[in-house]
């Protein structure tokens, strides 16, 4: 396999695991398993609907500096980084 090809592979890989990860914690935690999140709570709230209402978005902006970080990563991996 080419490195174009190994590089596009593991970027796509990379990109489904973030996604995945938002999936499950917004989707997930959020709506399907709101009922059982919610025995637990955090600074006052149910957890189920703190998920919903901002653990999902703060997740989001943590796969953002995740995906940054380990996509730069992967550009000196494949010598494809700038600068």
């Amino acid at each position: 396999m080419s490195d174009r090809a190994s590089y596009w592979k593991a970027n796509i890989r990379l990109v489904s695991i973030c996604l995945v990860i938002w999936f499950i914690v917004s989707f997930g935690l959020g709506i399907l398993f709101v009922e059982q999140m919610n025995a637990f709570s955090l600074g006052g709230y149910k957890l189920g609907f703190w998920f919903a209402q901002q653990g999902s978005i703060y997740t989001f902006v943590a796969l953002i500096f995740f995906y940054a970080w380990r996509m730069n990563k992967l550009d000196r991996q494949y010598n494809v980084h700038e600068g």
